[in-house]
This record gives structure tokens, sequence and C-alpha cells, in this order.
């Protein structure tokens, strides 16, 4: 079932999208949405609160990134809500924004892995600072703290759109746009599905 509030005809309903979607090869996509996370590094991961269905969304800093580079891997609390949330639910969404207005939004299913090995791979010693030491001789975040896990992010669906065009070319584009009421092509707007998503890992 989709949402339509009027019809436009054979015109584009959605002139920005039409201008600005590119269909490169996958290859392309794929290096540039792994480029944009990279330069990103922190992003916001939605999850379904278990308690009541509702979303939240929290900020999260990339640790590494697996699966040829499109499954995403972060360090958490596992006694924190998000992990809650992911064993109620697993379907996450991972948001990166910069101060440009590009954007990449990255679907798929959370696993929470507790394995010593893979923490100790992935281990940070900045995460002393989060976690805390308790002064138990056990948790005192370390990576044989059992607080500490990765969530790993297996991709499903990602959508972005990144810069085409210059900070001036940009604005050239957008003021000509609003003069002639025609959509400014300023990005590289991409979707990249489930079937190309496994293809590249």
């Amino acid at each position: 079932m989709s949402f339509s509030n009027t019809d436009t005809g054979d015109k584009p309903a959605d002139p920005y999208k039409a201008v600005n979607k590119t269909e490169p090869e996958l290859a392309e996509k794929i290096e540039d949405l792994i480029g944009f996370i990279e330069k990103c590094k922190y992003g916001m991961m939605t999850t379904r609160i278990a308690s009541n269905g509702l979303l939240v969304s929290r900020c999260m800093a990339l640790a590494a990134k697996e699966g040829g580079g499109v499954d995403l891997l972060f360090h958490t609390n596992t006694e924190s809500g998000k992990t809650d949330d992911l064993k109620s639910d697993p379907k996450i969404n991972m948001a990166f924004l910069d101060g440009e207005g590009q954007w990449a939004s990255i679907s798929g299913e959370a696993s929470i892995i507790t394995d010593r090995d893979v923490v100790r791979k992935y281990y940070s010693p900045t995460l002393k600072a989060w976690m805390g030491d308790l002064e138990d001789g056990k948790h005192d975040g370390g990576p044989e703290d059992p607080r500490i896990g990765v969530i790993k992010i297996e991709a499903k669906t990602a959508t972005y759109a990144v810069s085409s065009r210059s900070m001036l070319g940009r604005g050239a584009q957008i003021a000509k746009g609003t003069v002639t009421g025609q959509a400014p092509d300023v990005n590289k707007l991409r979707e990249i599905g489930e079937d190309e998503l496994q293809e590249c890992k």
C-alpha cells in the first residue's frame, strides 16, 4: 500500500529524485558508500524499543567493517537498552550525515556478538572511558569485561546521496531552481538492493 495526495499525470511527482538518481556500476556505488561512511565515522543507530514498539536513535561510532565493507560493526555495552531492543527485534537502521547535507541510510538485521575472540579483535582502549572500572576485578573496561560486546549490522539495503558538485556549483543549481522551478542537479542519489549487497560480500 502506498500513499499519494495528488496526480501529476505523466510528469514526475518527485523531480529531485528523477534528476539526481544515478545507476553506475555496482563497484562504484559500493565504493562511494563505504568512502562516505568512513569519512563520517559517527552515525545514528535506530532500533525499536522492546517495551513499547516506538523507535529510538542514538549516536554510535563505527568500529569496523566486514562483508566487503558494507556490514558494519559497533562496540556496545551488553547491559544497555539497545541490546534489549535488538533481542526483541533485530531490524535496524544506521544513518550517517555530514555538514554538507550528504547522507547515507543502511537498513538490515543486527546480531549481538559476545564471543571474546571477536571482542578482542575489535577492542579499543578508549572503551575503558565509556565502560568504567567497577573495581571488582572483572568489570574493568578491558577486553575481558563481559559487558563489552559487538553489534554487527548485516546490511540488507542502502540509500545514499553524495554531492556531485562543489559547494559553489550546488549553490548555483539551487539558485537556478528557485527561479525556474527546475529541480537542482546536485547529488548522486543511489539505491542499493539486497541482491546487490549480497553480490559484493
